[in-house]
């Protein structure tokens, strides 16, 4: 037999297929469903946390439950890949906007994550990515100018690694990442269409090449409603 808080979740789905509200409207309040569904708050609680989990809904602090589009791109977390390569791979219509490129000396946060002297030359490239005509990933990308001697407006414009590998004839080996659930900074809110959303999804990278050296260093900062993010494991026997 069906938890009742189950039985909920689905006749909730069923409703938001039926699109009995449409996206960006309000689910009615728990109050409302408690006595819609003649339950207790509970168990409207854990349905409610169900949908949010399967991405139907994200809640919104002071507001409640926002239906969200459930088009989510599957964003691959495991592989290496430069943001191009994925948009081309996925076919999918996206616009780069660059924010920012310039060279830095290295402060005590380039120093850390970069391991670098102070004052030592950093590239710093900001990038915001477009899609359907919202933007939802804010892309900050800082190398290490004894490796990467020249990065240009044009060159962040089309792909980074396509100008490192093609041009350069650097070896990108591979990254450590990290994925954290984060507040939104005050150049999130100014560069990103957030809405509502009060958190961002941050997947630093670590990238080293061949001879494992550390070179470059990226913050991807995501809208949480837009993307998917996957990986795929085997175990080892």
């Amino acid at each position: 037999m069906k938890r009742k808080y189950d039985l909920i979740y689905r006749s909730l789905v069923e409703r938001i297929e039926r699109e009995e509200w449409g996206i960006g409207e309000l689910l009615p309040s728990e109050n409302e469903l408690k006595d819609h569904y003649r339950t207790s708050r509970e168990t409207i609680r854990k349905a409610l946390n169900v949908l949010s989990q399967k991405g139907y809904i994200q809640k919104v602090r002071g507001k409640g439950s926002v239906i969200i589009e459930r088009n989510k791109f599957n964003f691959p977390v495991s592989g290496l890949v430069s943001f191009k390569e994925l948009v081309d791979k996925m076919d999918l219509d996206v616009k780069t906007h660059v924010e920012d490129v310039g060279l830095l000396k290295a402060d005590p946060f380039l120093q850390e994550h970069l391991q670098v002297a102070k004052d030592e030359p950093v590239w710093q490239s900001i990038r915001t990515r477009e899609f359907s005509g919202e933007r939802v990933i804010l892309d900050k990308d800082f190398l290490i100018a004894d490796h990467v001697p020249n990065l240009t407006t044009e060159i962040c414009q089309d792909s980074i690694y396509a100008y490192l590998e093609g041009e350069l004839g650097l070896t990108i080996s591979f990254a450590k990442k990290e994925i954290t659930v984060e507040e939104p900074t005050e150049e999130d809110a100014r560069l990103l269409d957030l809405g509502d959303f009060n958190h961002v999804v941050l997947i630093k990278n670590y990238v080293y090449l061949d001879d494992a050296t550390l070179f470059q260093y990226t913050e991807s900062r995501h809208r949480p409603d837009r993307f998917r993010f996957v990986d795929f494991a085997r175990r080892h026997h």
